[in-house]
């Protein structure tokens, strides 16, 4: 049994040598031993390839707002480990982590010495936090998918409605190399007769998503078609406003402070998802209560502005997709600034669609660069993909300085390309504030 938070953190961190294990035997094997801890949760299951942490923020913002206990499992962490699991956006203690893994630790030899072998680092963590919410310790738990869906290990569970925010090429030698076969993954949250909501989806996946859901029997509530947003306009005070409307609600002149129009349609997705999940479970929601969480809504690493002169702005576009929706959001809100990207990566992305698609912005000077990360792409790795006007630097320090050096007072620094690198600088930048 473990002593300490850090010898904990060490055994959980340490199970990721064995790898990804597709597949719910695991999971059902240790829930049962645990008396099935996440059939006594109320649940909403989140899927979709970009768009799940925002969408589960504007969700918990206006539950919380609404006088919701709300518990979240998200992933990656930008800070702590422990915020994968939280309470109204507070992480759990220390003491709580420690006290869940010397809990399932035991379990975790007995699994290994069964056919099913022993858990991946992931099922690990989903176990401890369907343990922690089974306790009560929230009126309503979030659940963020981990990678696609229906072999996911969050699959378990049963929810009160589920979301699936986008499609996209991601994941493709795990998931599927097309549209359709990804979007079969993700369909794979729903469950018979369980309600879902999908977000701005192409047509081709969206079909397997609808044949899926008749085959489950459950209803199914499509952004553009069963409900909408419109009077989309940028606030000058950083932020978007807009109007959202389906057969039940009428919401005019509605604000979030996270930028672009692929929020809009997050925060779409989270306000139909929450319409059904209170009609289902009787929750008497306010239109002011939706209004006021929305507006509160806040995820780190989106867009986020962390420095005003000059302006700095960081992004966790990850995958091709959310490049795309990057590149939009430039155009529409910089296209008379000029743009400074500092970019950094996984090795296993689709590196040269990403950058092909910062390459052709006219207003951005590239950087590529590298981070303290297993998986990183190093500048190597990143060099072929370099045209004559793209800077490369070793670390990501030296292509911060370099660039602050080069720009004008009103030029922009944009870093993105991997949510590990933005908490990465994130963490380095904040420290240096607050040091």
């Amino acid at each position: 049994m473990f002593k300490t938070y850090e010898e904990a953190l060490s055994w959980i961190h340490g199970t990721s040598v064995f790898g990804m294990k597709p597949g719910l035997k695991r999971m059902e094997w240790m829930l049962k031993r645990l008396g099935h801890p996440d059939k006594k949760i109320k649940a909403i299951h989140v899927a979709g390839t970009n768009g799940k942490g925002s969408t589960v923020t504007f969700l918990r913002n206006m539950l919380e707002a609404n006088g919701q206990v709300v518990g979240t499992f998200t992933s990656p962490y930008i800070k702590t480990f422990n915020e994968r699991i939280s309470v109204n956006g507070e992480p759990i203690s220390d003491e709580e982590i420690l006290r869940l893994a010397n809990t399932v630790y035991p379990l975790t030899l007995e699994l290994e010495a069964t056919e099913f072998g022993g858990p991946s680092e992931f099922e690990i963590i989903t176990t401890m936090m369907f343990l922690y919410f089974g306790e009560g310790h929230a009126d309503v738990v979030i659940v963020e998918v981990g990678l696609g869906g229906l072999l996911d290990s969050t699959n378990v569970v049963v929810p009160i409605v589920s979301a699936i925010t986008t499609i996209g090429l991601d994941h493709t030698k795990i998931l599927g190399e097309t549209l359709p076969e990804i979007a079969l993954q993700k369909a794979g949250i729903i469950k018979p007769g369980v309600p879902v909501v999908t977000g701005n989806i192409p047509e081709e996946a969206m079909q397997v998503i609808e044949k899926y859901a008749e085959e489950q029997g459950s209803e199914i509530e499509r952004f553009s078609h069963d409900f909408s947003v419109s009077k989309w306009q940028t606030l000058p005070t950083w932020g978007e406003q807009f109007t959202f409307e389906d057969e039940h609600i009428y919401l005019n002149q509605l604000q979030i402070e996270m930028l672009g129009k692929h929020q809009i349609e997050n925060a779409a997705v989270a306000i139909e998802t929450l319409r059904i999940y209170s009609h289902k479970t009787g929750l008497a929601v306010s239109h002011e209560a939706m209004r006021r969480g929305l507006k509160q809504a806040f995820w780190p690493g989106r867009m986020e502005k962390i420095n005003d002169e000059p302006l700095m702005i960081l992004d966790g576009a990850h995958n091709e997709p959310a490049i795309r929706r990057l590149a939009e959001t430039i155009k529409h809100d910089f296209s008379q600034q000029e743009i400074y990207l500092i970019f950094a990566a996984l090795r296993d992305k689709a590196l040269g669609p990403m950058l092909d698609v910062l390459t052709e912005l006219p207003n951005v000077h590239l950087v590529l660069t590298s981070f303290d990360f297993p998986r990183a792409a190093t500048i190597d790795d990143l060099s072929s993909y370099a045209d004559s006007r793209t800077i490369m630097k070793e670390q990501w320090q030296e292509a911060l300085v370099d660039t602050m050096k080069e720009m004008d007072e009103s030029d922009i620094v944009l870093i993105t390309g991997s949510l590990y690198f933005i908490s990465e600088v994130r963490q380095t930048l904040l420290d240096s504030t607050e040091g």
